[in-house]
């Protein structure tokens, strides 16, 4: 299942409620009035989405012809904030953003939660690409071998796997063998969250 945007969420949640009250579904105009489009295109366009990350059939003869698909995680989401950027590579500045996207319930962390987007492939062995989601905790400690959002010397955040080495330095350990470990004294590496689940948009 593909992540939905806040305004996907929506529809696909009032399609659900409206199903279950009528026993079909909606007609492009009335979503377009519940959502304040004045354009059927526009309608349209987030039904097409819909349907292509999964979450709905349609067939095309006939108006009200939505049908939900369900969901193997139960369908249920949560919004988690998108705060920017994390290099899985060399570090970048991770920048805060407004924009919200719903994460499945299963792969959110017990803990406050949100979400990253990844830039570079450095942990390209994890199966974590350019571009790829990760779902992050909220956490300040991480144990040896997980993977975490460090920030390194108090301004660069980079995505990698962390150990604690003999003598008490850390190694941030990338998922590439192209790449080298990096070493640091502990003083300068903050973990700023651990990484609990991926979500990748095809």
């Amino acid at each position: 299942m593909q992540p939905l945007t806040k305004r996907q969420r929506e529809i696909l949640d009032y399609l659900n409620d409206f199903i279950q009250q009528h026993g079909y579904a909606p007609s492009l105009e009335e979503i377009g009035r519940r959502f304040n489009l004045s354009s059927l295109a526009t309608v349209h366009k987030h039904l097409t989405n819909l349907q292509e990350k999964g979450f709905i059939r349609r067939a095309w003869n006939r108006s009200r012809s939505v049908e939900l698909v369900p969901t193997r995680v139960a369908g249920r989401a949560q919004e988690l904030p998108l705060l920017g950027y994390v290099a899985a590579g060399a570090p970048i500045e991770a920048i805060a953003g407004t924009e919200t996207i719903a994460v499945p319930e299963a792969l959110v962390g017990k803990r406050d939660s949100y979400v990253l987007r990844v830039r570079g492939s450095s942990m390209i062995d994890e199966q974590i690409r350019d571009g790829d989601f990760v779902i992050v905790e909220d956490r300040k400690s991480a144990d040896d071998g997980e993977m975490v959002i460090a920030l390194i010397g108090g301004h660069d955040v980079t995505l990698k796997k962390f150990y604690r080495e003999q003598g008490g330095r850390v190694r941030l350990q990338p998922a590439n063998p192209a790449m080298q470990p990096m070493l640091f004294d502990p003083d300068q590496v903050q973990v700023q969250g651990v990484v609990v689940g991926v979500m990748r948009r095809y």
